[in-house]
């Protein structure tokens, strides 16, 4: 079964999440915790959380890649700005643990002219406080398209990260098919090579999800444009040998396409036909 969905508002709760899912016939889903370019939260709904669990169940929506605000920056040069990032993501792990036994993504950070290794260090300091050992949460770090200051835009700055975290079971990785391609990795005409690249240097059983979305870019170009799929520069052919690959077929994937609830529910019905069972 191709486990595909889409990102979902989360202002109506948890329940009104998962039914929006099962309505654009979704088995996997993402959401923002908290205000996606702010850091306020709505108060935790158990009685609404229960029902959702139960609501996931009955409809075999399988996994959560729940997502960190933007305004979260690890390896900002600002104590503050770092302190912010910490304490929201470690709320945000608290919080998790209503839908126990999912992934939290989040985007590294920027290092604004610290540098790529210090940046790095600040990172998996961040999450050296945030992670617990009782946590049932995979904390996922993103692939990013390489704009300006930004940690992670090649598999080595991930791996980097990876190797300074002490609880090595909690922490993963989300490709996002975008990035990956506006970071300069040939996913059109080498997708083999690119998967082999990354197990060498990351490491398969770390890819925890995917993000599919088409990009406005070229591939090189470091911008960061999502696309609807098909409509951009890596294309249908491309984006469906993504969810067919042996290596990649089995894992959750996240539409995050300039889309509205029509367009995710086409977007979803054309890839579970171009996936082969």
């Amino acid at each position: 079964m191709l486990n595909i969905g889409n990102h979902i508002s989360a202002a109506g709760g948890f329940l009104a999440m998962g039914k929006e899912a099962v309505s654009l016939d979704a088995n996997v889903f993402a959401f923002f915790t908290r205000n996606p370019r702010g850091g306020r939260a709505k108060k935790i709904d158990e009685e609404d959380i229960t029902k959702f669990n139960a609501f996931c169940r009955e409809n075999n929506i399988i996994k959560l890649v729940a997502h960190a605000p933007y305004t979260l920056n690890a390896c900002s040069g600002r104590e503050n700005i770092r302190q912010f990032a910490k304490e929201t993501m470690a709320d945000d792990l608290k919080r998790m643990e209503y839908v126990p036994d999912n992934y939290y993504n989040f985007h590294p950070g920027s290092h604004v002219g610290q540098g790529v290794q210090i940046g790095i260090r600040q990172i998996a300091e961040c999450l050296n406080v945030i992670l617990l050992p009782e946590q049932r949460t995979t904390v996922l770090l993103e692939t990013m398209a390489g704009k300006g200051t930004e940690i992670g835009r090649s598999f080595e700055e991930i791996r980097a990260i990876i190797d300074k975290v002490l609880l090595q079971d909690k922490i993963g990785v989300c490709l996002d098919t975008c990035h990956v391609f506006d970071g300069g990795y040939d996913i059109v005409n080498d997708l083999d090579g690119v998967v082999q690249q990354f197990d060498n240097i990351i490491g398969l059983h770390r890819l925890k999800a995917i993000h599919l979305n088409d990009s406005k870019n070229s591939m090189g170009s470091h911008k960061d444009r999502h696309e609807k799929i098909g409509a951009g520069n890596i294309g249908l052919k491309a984006l469906t040998g993504v969810i067919n690959h042996p290596k990649l077929r089995h894992l959750p994937f996240i539409l995050e396409t300039p889309n509205d609830h029509d367009g995710y529910a086409g977007e979803i019905a054309m890839l579970r036909e171009k996936y082969i069972e």
